[in-house]
């Protein structure tokens, strides 16, 4: 049986280096049962012998939970500055927080948060000297406030609202119809709804997405056929009309329908990964002339942004890994007959409308720049920024001559600005009052070289007058895939690491979209390890440049990243004195037997590809890179009991693997929320205790009895 050590006894107050005579408490891991299960993949016989923690509603596992959470949290309540942390963070977090505002029916929507509600309240107001009235609160939903609103969507009148919940983090949703005006109930609710978006068909219905109810556990059995239906208002779910999917000849993991803003077309995608889709176009004038394709396979990238009338715009990457803007007219949509709009150039396009107008937003090495258009294709200005860091949310109605959109950096909390399409000039709507002073800490931007000779840039935040010593406390934080980018925006659990006198770095690393396609295409399938070398090559910076040391270094990421800070952890274990693998993909050779886990194989490919590819996978997955006897770093696992994108299971397996091989003295535990999901419409009151849980046992893993800066914690004590 393995064992930790945790140290006993109070904080010393006269230093904050951990006291190496101290006494050791001895704490057993739990034993976790082996049982004699493998896979045989192309004549080769891979055991799996945590196979029984698969199966989230058995009573075994279950148990194993509640023994995993009970040495994870003994520890975690042992850690002497854990509880002034949570504090810090729960006053920190305790400010006014407003959404970008929007327009719907002569309204002005807009989602807010007094401070600590667990989930963000939506309010509206009539015009701008109105009172605000509360027009949805998710607080009221559940008494735990576990369940969220996932999303929503308004008839084009505003006189009507259709709005998604998730229960616990799920991502299986109800949907509930609500008459705007009056806010009474107008139906029964709407289930089993997943991966799905809501857009009206004027005011008789609208269109959403879902998969057949899987056999077995909701939570984990796999979901591949996604259809779209109709769903008209006054009769029952069971008669809602299926518009695309169901056949067995043509099976799509997702598809999705919208309405273009003038209600003139339906537009479809179908693929059957995360990227690459089909586009397809129904005449809602003449639906019995059914789906028109305009691109015809899965290679590449395609949405309408808008329409005038028949013409199109389209934007795209095929033939442009940066993505760019073309037009065609809706009776030869096909891309033979696409001309440009606005080309494609160095770097990524992320565009949207509004006012009459494209706003082309660009990622200029992940720093937002903002170009407007006008509908002939004409540049009419540059936006200057507020400053630099990422801007989101250009685009409203076409009629609507000013909208708002957001602005943030690492080190500034995001505040709303009001734009004029015509002018070009905007005021500051908002700005939140908190306690944290920006102006004491700095974000710079570094280019450092990776092992195959590719630049990489890092955003490294921290306080000014910070020594590049080697023993600054110091996060790396990644993701690395799925054409996600990481573009500088503030958090509030952020800067409290930041007061501590903390170092949080983000390197934009291949798998993710910053510079495009082939950006992301070079840390796809067996090209992955690239993203894994582009993150090593991040903390040896970080120690060659004197930020920190491999003993204040902790390495973070979820989902994709917990994949990343797995695979690194197990290919460097000296290179990191702490590992925070949240919400990871940790056994790549079962991934895709899981939910909707086998729409991920554009990334990652599967196990069942080629004898290359399943070598390719078992020579990074982490499960299988545990070794025997290897010290591994401190090690904080986290996950969700209600997670159905990244199944616990990863978790679970990789935490009783990693106990049982580990040959060090450093604790490595897993900690399971129950009734919490991926992450998304997590209660505020969770995500404050697990940051306190996360940084207590970073800074305590790193040596610190008491913490690096206790005079941040002043206001609490005083």
């Amino acid at each position: 049986m393995k064992r930790l050590f945790l140290l006993a006894g109070p904080a010393l107050i006269l230093s904050a280096c951990m006291n190496q005579n101290s006494q050791p408490m001895d704490i057993a891991y739990p034993e976790t049962a082996k049982v004699d299960t493998a896979d045989t993949y192309f004549g080769q016989e891979v055991p799996d012998p945590y196979r029984w923690l698969e199966d989230d509603r058995s009573p075994e596992t279950e148990a194993w939970v509640r023994s995993q959470n009970a040495v994870t949290f003994g520890f975690l309540d042992r850690i002497p500055y854990r509880e002034d942390l949570r504090k810090r963070l729960e006053t920190l977090w305790n400010y006014e927080k407003l959404g970008t505002p929007f327009k719907e029916g002569g309204y002005t929507y807009f989602y807010k948060n007094d401070g600590l509600q667990n989930q963000y309240v939506l309010y509206r107001k009539a015009s701008e000297d109105s009172p605000e009235e509360v027009f949805l609160d998710p607080n009221t939903f559940s008494e735990d406030g576990t369940t969220s609103l996932a999303g929503l969507s308004f008839t084009k009148d505003g006189s009507m609202v259709a709005y998604s919940i998730s229960e616990g983090g799920s991502d299986w949703r109800k949907i509930i119809v609500m008459d705007a005006g009056s806010r009474e109930i107008v139906e029964d609710t709407l289930v089993d709804v997943k991966f799905s978006g809501i857009s009206w068909k004027g005011n008789e219905g609208f269109y959403y997405s879902s998969y057949d109810k899987p056999k077995g556990s909701e939570l984990s059995a796999k979901t591949d056929q996604h259809k779209v239906y109709f769903h008209r208002l006054g009769l029952p779910q069971a008669q809602d009309q299926l518009v695309y999917g169901g056949t067995e000849s043509e099976k799509h993991r997702y598809v999705g329908a919208r309405v273009t803003e003038d209600q003139q077309y339906l537009v479809l995608s179908a693929s059957n990964t995360t990227s690459g889709n089909k586009l397809l176009l129904m005449d809602l004038n003449a639906p019995e002339k059914g789906f028109v394709p305009i691109v015809d396979h899965e290679e590449s990238d395609s949405y309408i942004i808008d329409n005038v009338g028949s013409k199109l715009y389209i934007v795209t990457n095929m033939d442009a890994p940066n993505q760019k803007i073309v037009t065609a007219d809706a009776s030869q949509p096909e891309p033979e007959h696409w001309v440009d709009f606005i080309p494609e150039t160095e770097h990524v396009l992320s565009p949207g409308t509004g006012g009459g107008y494209f706003f082309a937003e660009y990622m200029v090495d992940a720093i937002s720049k903002v170009l407007q258009y006008d509908y002939d294709g004409n540049l009419v200005r540059e936006v200057p920024l507020p400053g630099v860091g990422s801007a989101n949310g250009f685009g409203g109605k076409k009629e609507e001559k000013e909208f708002y959109f957001y602005f943030t950096n690492y080190s500034t909390p995001g505040s709303s600005y009001k734009y004029n399409v015509e002018t070009g000039q905007y005021e500051l709507y908002w700005k939140p009052e908190i306690d944290f002073d920006a102006e004491a800490y700095v974000s710079e931007q570094v280019f450092y070289t990776s092992k195959d000779g590719t630049r990489i840039p890092m955003i490294i935040t921290y306080k000014k007058g910070v020594e590049r010593n080697g023993k600054n406390p110091t996060i790396l934080y990644g993701y690395g895939g799925f054409n996600v980018s990481l573009t500088p925006s503030f958090s509030t659990s952020n800067a409290v690491w930041l007061e501590q006198g903390g170092i949080y770095a983000v390197p934009n690393i291949r798998g993710g979209g910053e510079y495009g396609k082939k950006w992301h295409d070079a840390g796809t399938q067996m090209q992955k390890q690239n993203v894994f070398d582009d993150f090593i090559a991040a903390a040896e910076y970080l120690i060659e440049q004197g930020y920190t040391s491999s003993e204040y270094l902790a390495i973070r990421g979820g989902s994709n990243g917990g994949l990343l800070v797995g695979a690194v952890m197990t290919q460097r274990p000296d290179l990191m004195r702490v590992a925070l693998p949240a919400v990871g993909v940790l056994d790549m050779l079962r991934y895709h037997t899981f939910t909707a886990g086998a729409g991920w194989s554009y990334d990652y490919g599967t196990s069942e590809d080629s004898p290359e590819m399943f070598e390719y996978l078992k020579g990074y997955s982490p499960l299988h890179n545990l070794k025997e006897g290897t010290a591994y770093p401190a090690t904080l696992v986290t996950t969700a009991d209600h997670d159905d994108r990244v199944v616990p299971a990863h978790s679970f397996k990789f935490a009783a693997t990693l106990q049982e091989k580990h040959g060090g003295d450093s604790p490595v535990l897993i900690r399971i929320e129950t009734n919490a999901g991926h992450g998304a419409g997590t209660p505020i009151s969770k995500t404050i205790e697990q940051y306190a849980d996360l940084f207590g046992f970073t800074f305590y893993n790193m040596g610190f009895e008491q913490l690096p800066n206790p005079a941040a914690l002043k206001e609490f004590k005083d």
